[in-house]
C-alpha cells in the first residue's frame, strides 16, 4: 500500500523538452522548509538557475506550484504559481505570478505538487499529464493560436474535466510582458508567457483523480467551518459596488466558497469572460472619454488581450506614455501604424494589442516593454515616463506616499507584491467607510489600532502621520504573506484580519498555522509558520541579489515618490487614514521623506538581522533560518557579511 502524504501528492514532476526526459523527485526533500508554492520554486531556482542564464536561455526553469492546501474545498488554498527567470527586468531576474481557477488543483489530482520544465522543444509541444501519466505531444496545429482557441480545442480532445494553461502568440513571439491563460481566465503576468513561447511550449493539459489526503480530517473540518463562519459578508461594500452589474455573473474558483469580487462579464455580442480588478478597470475611463457613455469596450479590450497573451497593466502604462508621446509630436498614427488619434476606442487596442502580439512593425518596439521602449526611441521619448512605473512596467498601488509601509514592500521586491500591499491596502476600505459614517460601518479607528498590534506588532503600524512602527509592521506582513504564498492561499480570504458579525470584530493570524497541522500532521504554530515565511523571504534576497539587486544601493523607489504630491489614494480621493490616536487625517499633497525612509530602512534591517550599513544578509541570519546551503556561494561573491 502506497504511504500517505497528507496534503501532498508527494511527487514533483520533471520535464526536459531538450532531451525528452521525464522524472520524478519527491515533494519531501524541499517541504519541510519551503512548503510549496513560490518557496519550494524559489529553492530549485536557486540550486539549479545561475545568474548568467538568460530568460530565454534552455536552462532557465519554468515551474509551476500548488501548496500542501490545494484540493481542499472552503479554504481558499486553490492558487497556484508559477516561477521562473523573467525577461521584463534587464537583465531578466528571478519573478513570480500567482494564479486561481481549477488548473492547480487539477494538476494535484493529476498527481503531482509542481512542475519543472527545463530545456526547449525542437518543435511547438505541449504537456498532457493525467493520473500521473505524462507525455509530451505535438502543438504544430496549436501554433499562432489564442489562448481561449487553445483551451477550447484541447478541452475537446481529451475532455471537459480537464484544465489548461497556454501561452497566446505574444508567448510564442516571445513579447517581454506575456502572460499565461488558464481556466476560468486566471492570468499570470511576469512575462511567464514569453518564457514558455521561448521553450516551444504551447500549453499544458492536466486532470485526473488523486484528491488529496488530511492528516486530521475532523479538526479540519471543524475549522473549516469556523473560517467560513467568520468570512461571512466579509465583500467589502466598494469592490461589490464596482463589480455589480447587469451582464456578469459571480465565478469563484473550483472548491471555493469564500468572499470573492472574480466575475464574468457577458457583451452584447455573446462573448463572455473575466471582469475584475486591473483586468476591467485598464481601459475604462478612457473608453468613457472617447465614446462618452459606458459600454462594452473595456471588457472587449480585456479580452483581447487575454486572448493574445499581453499583460494588461504594461499595457496600461504603454498607453499612458504613447499618449505622452503623441501630444509631444514624437509618436503619431503615421510613425506608429497605431490610431493613436482614436485612443480609447476598440480600434485603437485592438490594433496595439495586435501589432504587439505578432511583433509587426512599432508592435515590435512596444513589445520590449516600457523602459527599453522608451530608451530605443530616445531621450525625449525616455523623459516622458512620469508615471510611477516599477521594473515590472506596471503602474504603482497603494502608493508609499498614501501607505508609507507599502515603501519598503516595494523596495525589496522583483514586481509589485501585491499581496503584501493589500494587508493594510484592503483594511483601509471598511476604515473609510466607519470614517464616512456609512450606515452599517463597523470598523472603527479603535478596532483598526487592535488589529494593527496583533497583526503588525504595534498601533503606531496604523499611524498615518508617522514613519514609526512601519518597519516592523513591514517585516511582520512579509513573514505572513511569504508563508502564504506558498501554502498556497487566496488573497481575497487571507489572513483573516476583521469580522463582521462577531462582539469584537477581531480576526485570528493563528488559523493559517491550525489549517497546515490539521492537513499535513506537523506541529506548526503562529510563530513557526512565519519563521518558515522568513526563511523564503531570505532564500529570494539571496537569489536577487545574485541576479543584481544587492542590499540597500538597490532596495529603492521611483524618485516621483520622494518629489511629486500625492494627489489621489486607490478608492480613495481625499487620501483619508487615520492618524495620531485614530483621528482623521489626510495624507493629500504628501511625498515620501527622503532622509526617514532611509531610517525606515536602518530599522527593517536590523529586525531581518542583515548588515544595516550595506543591507547585505549575514552568515548568522542564513544559518539561523536552516540556510547553511546558501552561504558559501554568496560568500564568493561578496554577498553576504
Amino acid at each position: 500500500m502506497a504511504m500517505k502524504h497528507y496534503g501532498y501528492t508527494g511527487k514533483i514532476l520533471r520535464v526536459d523538452l531538450s532531451t525528452g526526459a521525464i522524472n520524478h523527485v519527491p515533494t519531501k526533500a524541499y517541504a519541510d522548509r519551503f512548503l510549496g508554492g513560490r518557496g519550494i520554486a524559489a529553492k530549485i531556482y536557486w540550486d539549479e538557475v545561475s545568474p548568467e542564464v538568460d530568460a530565454f536561455d534552455a536552462q532557465n526553469l519554468l515551474m509551476f506550484f500548488t501548496g500542501p492546501l490545494a484540493g481542499f474545498n472552503g479554504l481558499g488554498g486553490l492558487r497556484w504559481t508559477v516561477c521562473g527567470k523573467s525577461p521584463i527586468a534587464n537583465p531578466g531576474n528571478f519573478s513570480y505570478a500567482n494564479l486561481g481557477g481549477s488548473w492547480g488543483v487539477r494538476l494535484k489530482y493529476a498527481g503531482y505538487d509542481g512542475i519543472v520544465v527545463k530545456g526547449k522543444s525542437d518543435k511547438p509541444a505541449y504537456l498532457y499529464i493525467k493520473d500521473g501519466e505524462v507525455e509530451i505531444r505535438d502543438a504544430s496545429g496549436l501554433c499562432g493560436k489564442s489562448t481561449i482557441d487553445v483551451r477550447k480545442l484541447l478541452k475537446q480532445a481529451h475532455g471537459k474535466k480537464t484544465s489548461v494553461v497556454s501561452c497566446g502568440p505574444a508567448g510564442e513571439n516571445k513579447v517581454s510582458f506575456a502572460t499565461i491563460l488558464a481556466d476560468n481566465d486566471a492570468s499570470g503576468s511576469g512575462g511567464f508567457g514569453a518564457v514558455m513561447g521561448s521553450k516551444q511550449l504551447k500549453a499544458i493539459v492536466v486532470s485526473g483523480k488523486e484528491k488529496p489526503v488530511a492528516a486530521d480530517p475532523k479538526t479540519l473540518k471543524a475549522l473549516t467551518r469556523h473560517i467560513l463562519e467568520m468570512r461571512k459578508d466579509e465583500i467589502g461594500t466598494l469592490q461589490q459596488d464596482f463589480m455589480e452589474g447587469a451582464n456578469s455573473r459571480r465565478d469563484v474558483c473550483i472548491g471555493c466558497i469564500g468572499p470573492c469580487i472574480r466575475q464574468v462579464y457577458k457583451a452584447k455580442d455573446g462573448t463572455t469572460g473575466k471582469h475584475m480588478c486591473g483586468s476591467a478597470m485598464f481601459y475604462q475611463v478612457r473608453a468613457q472619454r472617447y465614446y462618452g457613455e459606458n459600454n462594452d469596450v473595456p471588457f472587449l479590450a480585456n479580452r483581447i488581450c487575454d486572448e493574445l497573451g499581453v499583460d494588461v497593466k504594461a499595457i496600461l502604462t504603454l498607453i499612458m506614455w504613447m499618449a505622452r508621446c503623441n501630444k509631444a509630436g514624437i509618436l503619431t498614427d503615421e510613425n506608429t501604424g497605431i490610431p493613436i488619434s482614436k485612443l480609447g476606442s476598440l480600434e485603437f487596442i485592438q490594433t496595439m494589442v495586435k501589432k504587439i502580439a505578432k511583433r509587426d512593425g512599432f508592435g515590435d518596439v512596444l513589445a520590449m516593454g516600457l523602459y527599453r521602449a522608451a530608451g530605443t526611441i530616445g531621450k525625449e521619448a525616455r523623459a516622458l515616463i512620469t508615471d510611477y512605473t516599477l521594473n515590472d512596467n506596471q503602474t504603482s498601488a497603494y502608493c508609499p506616499r498614501m501607505y508609507i509601509v507599502s515603501g519598503l514592500l516595494y523596495a525589496i521586491e522583483p514586481r509589485q507584491p501585491i499581496q503584501q500591499l493589500h494587508e493594510i491596502g484592503y483594511t483601509l476600505f471598511p476604515w473609510m467607510a466607519w470614517a464616512n459614517k456609512f450606515e452599517g460601518a463597523y470598523f472603527s479607528s479603535d478596532l483598526f489600532r487592535k488589529i494593527a498590534r496583533r497583526f503588525w506588532g504595534s498601533e503606531l503600524a496604523v499611524d498615518f502621520t508617522t514613519y514609526e512602527g512601519k518597519a516592523l509592521a513591514a517585516k511582520k506582513i512579509q513573514d505572513r504573506e511569504y508563508a502564504k504564498e506558498s501554502l498556497i492561499l487566496c488573497d481575497f480570504m487571507w489572513p483573516i484580519l476583521h469580522v463582521k458579525h462577531t462582539k469584537d470584530h477581531m480576526g485570528d493570524p493563528g488559523l493559517e498555522s491550525k489549517l497546515l497541522t490539521a492537513v499535513t500532521g506537523q506541529e506548526v504554530d503562529e510563530d513557526g509558520l512565519y519563521q518558515i515565511g522568513e526563511r523564503i523571504l531570505n532564500l529570494q534576497r539571496a537569489i536577487l541579489a545574485r541576479e543584481g539587486h544587492v542590499g540597500r544601493e538597490s532596495d529603492k523607489l521611483p524618485e516621483v515618490f520622494f518629489t511629486r504630491p500625492l494627489k489621489m489614494g486607490t478608492e480613495n480621493p481625499e487620501c483619508i487614514a487615520p492618524g495620531k490616536d485614530g483621528e482623521i487625517i489626510s495624507r493629500k499633497g504628501a511625498v515620501v521623506d527622503r532622509q526617514k525612509f532611509e531610517q525606515m530602512k536602518d530599522e527593517f534591517y536590523e529586525l531581518r538581522g542583515w548588515d544595516i550599513a550595506t543591507g547585505l544578509q549575514t552568515k548568522a541570519k542564513l544559518m539561523e533560518m536552516n540556510l547553511d546551503d546558501i552561504i558559501e556561494d554568496l560568500e564568493k561573491r561578496g554577498l553576504v557579511v
